[in-house]
């Protein structure tokens, strides 16, 4: 489906002012032929192993990125939201890898899509376009290494609470189930389980099927900053 041409100039004037506001001739034509892409929720954008044939720039939604060890488990590396593109497709494209982890739409997601040969020209050609790769490629490069350290190092408890603090900082109630928790924790299922049984008997939270609601956001977040 195609996306009206005014909706799509103010989306990228909002999240992506830098190349909008561009006057680069390489960094325009680019622009004009990259086509918008709608995609719905829950879609595969790309799966580990398949070749990385686009570059995307999040307009609307969100894409989740994930890794599936050798036992199954799920674990979620980051999230790429509007304003933002995907780490790990970056770095395909620079250096000719397949993808090495899988990428999921988490809401109904609107991405600009830039195939890799007009990426490569972009990338040789305009310098607006090389600036913004690489600053994003940095800055998510460093938030990538503290979701490593994150999942390593910190307690489950710890990171369990911070975890549904920032699912719900505009709101009372986390929509999501013990096996997304789970996933974005990099931990068993199970762990997440006994964790929010206990924050439960703690009067924390209130469980229900398929959402937990916050009661005491403030034991949480002397919780998480332990």
């Amino acid at each position: 489906m195609t996306l009206a041409m005014d909706e799509k100039t103010t989306l990228l004037h909002k999240y992506f002012a830098t190349l909008a506001d561009s006057r680069e001739p390489a960094l325009q034509q680019l622009l004009a032929s990259a086509h918008i892409v709608r995609l719905q929720a829950a879609q595969p954008v790309f799966h580990a192993g398949a070749m990385c044939q686009n570059y995307l720039l999040v307009l609307k939604g969100s894409v989740c990125v994930y890794l599936t060890t050798i036992t199954g488990r799920d674990v979620v590396l980051y999230h790429v939201g509007p304003g933002e593109s995907c780490v790990i497709t970056t770095s395909c494209l620079l250096g000719g890898n397949d993808y090495p982890a899988a990428g999921v739409t988490e809401e109904p997601t609107i991405a600009l899509a830039i195939s890799a040969h007009q990426f490569q020209q972009a990338l040789a050609s305009s310098t607006d376009f090389r600036q913004l790769v690489f600053a994003n490629l940095g800055e998510r490069i460093s938030q990538l290494i503290a979701r490593i350290e994150a999942v390593t190092v910190g307690a489950i408890d710890q990171r369990l609470a911070e975890a549904l603090l920032a699912n719900a900082r505009e709101t009372t109630t986390v929509t999501t189930t013990h096996q997304q928790l789970a996933a974005e924790l990099g931990t068993a299922r199970e762990v997440v389980s006994r964790h929010l049984k206990q924050f439960s008997a703690h009067g924390w939270i209130r469980m229900r099927r398929g959402t937990v609601e916050i009661v005491d956001r403030a034991a949480l977040a002397k919780l998480s900053c332990r």
